[in-house]
């Protein structure tokens, strides 16, 4: 079951755009943890879990997205760029009409990305900073010339209300990098169409090491999200899971 090559299996290749009743991009969440489930150190820092097989797979799952967010403690930590790796598929994106790199977004209720941060100097394409009615002036000043400045939320950013904005830009495949904090978010709220997992041979511990799925936790039967294994295959040295979400709206 599954291919080992980490290629996206056959049948969902297709998924990029969902039900206009929807009214929101189709959402993937793609994560990389540890054996024991975690996706970094007690110390919060960057623990390399991935191999070459997976982060291509990555590549490629990103150059078919519309648009890749993350929240701003991912953009802290890791400063991550979330262009494009791969000139060929940057390639491939121009030949199809698109931006060398699918729109970057930062889930920031209080507006605190760093204006020297990666995801807004490196690489071509569009930006989006998402905060809430808090930060919404100082922000639209703040990040002039460098993005887009969505205001939805008052203390913090409303998801669902961002998601209704993002597919009213056409964003129809929306791919979500972390951290676990916003991915508990959009699980809670329903907002998560497909979630991949690459389970890394590695064990890193430690009880308060961050998981991909973190916040305030899901407490009854009724809460928890349950998922359908969509397909499971071997990449490189670790496994990647591909589970659909039965409870989403």
């Amino acid at each position: 079951m599954g291919n080992a090559d980490g290629r996206e299996p056959r049948g969902n290749r297709g998924e990029g755009s969902i039900p206009d009743p929807l009214n929101r991009p189709y959402t993937i969440v793609n994560m990389a943890m540890s054996a024991d489930g975690k996706i970094s150190s007690v110390e919060r820092g960057q623990v390399k879990i991935s191999g070459a097989e997976d982060r291509g797979r990555v590549d490629r799952l990103k150059a078919g997205s519309d648009a890749v967010m993350v929240g701003i403690g991912t953009v802290l930590a890791d400063n991550p760029s979330l262009t494009v790796k791969s000139e060929s598929l940057r390639k491939d994106r121009i030949l199809a009409g698109k931006a060398e790199n699918p729109v970057r977004i930062v889930v920031d209720s209080n507006g605190r990305t760093p204006l020297t941060a990666d995801i807004l100097r490196r690489g071509e394409g569009k930006r989006i900073i998402a905060v809430s009615e808090r930060a919404g002036k100082e922000a639209m000043a703040r990040f002039q010339g460098l993005a887009m400045v969505i205001v939805t939320g008052q203390g913090e950013v409303d998801l669902s209300l961002l998601m209704t904005q993002l597919h009213e830009l056409g964003i129809g495949r929306l791919m979500v990098e972390g951290g676990g904090t916003l991915i508990a978010s959009l699980f809670a709220q329903g907002l998560v169409d497909e979630f991949y997992t690459f389970v890394g041979n590695l064990i890193v511990g430690g009880a308060d090491a961050p998981t991909p799925v973190d916040g305030r936790g899901f407490l009854n039967d009724n809460d928890f999200v349950r998922l359908s294994l969509m397909d499971v295959g071997e990449v490189g040295e670790g496994v990647l899971l591909r589970w659909r979400v039965k409870n989403r709206r």
